[in-house]
């Protein structure tokens, strides 16, 4: 067997047998290969994507996707004790200021303990969406997205 020697390099051992490199399980363009945080950011570009056709004014709102919900500058940090995991919130609406756009926030920590299966949470995510999009436009949840499933 031939060693390198002195060089410090260790002999290539993954292509074992002649069977080739190993590779990734699935190519980046297929849903396997996405984390959970890509695919919750899916859920919420997708969701933003179908309110903009219909509300164009959408465009100029800046849509984000955080951990975790963290108190808003002046509130006070909860209690840990005192938190119930239905007071968790799941997304938020941080209207504009100094020279920033108006802002939704979705929560994916709380959304992903709360949904359990895929279509359960994308659904949740929509509907979170559409509550800070109606709050944003001083509107009902309904009319910003009258159709039951989501769907246009």
């Amino acid at each position: 067997m031939d060693r390198p020697t002195g060089s410090g390099r260790r002999p290539r051992r993954r292509d074992r047998h002649g069977r080739g490199l190993r590779g990734p399980l699935a190519p980046p363009q297929v849903p396997l290969s996405l984390s959970r945080s890509e695919l919750f950011d899916d859920y919420v570009r997708e969701s933003v994507e179908r309110l903009e056709r219909r509300w164009p004014q959408l465009t100029a709102v800046e849509f984000a996707v955080q951990d975790v919900p963290a108190p808003l500058p002046g509130e006070p940090e909860p209690e840990l004790e005192n938190v119930r995991a239905e007071d968790v919130p799941l997304g938020r609406l941080i209207p504009a200021g100094q020279g920033r756009p108006d802002r939704i926030v979705v929560f994916r920590r709380p959304v992903e303990t709360r949904a359990k299966g895929r279509d359960e949470r994308a659904a949740l995510v929509h509907e979170i969406v559409v509550e800070q999009v109606a709050e944003l436009l001083g509107m009902d949840p309904d009319t910003v997205d009258p159709s039951p499933d989501g769907e246009d």
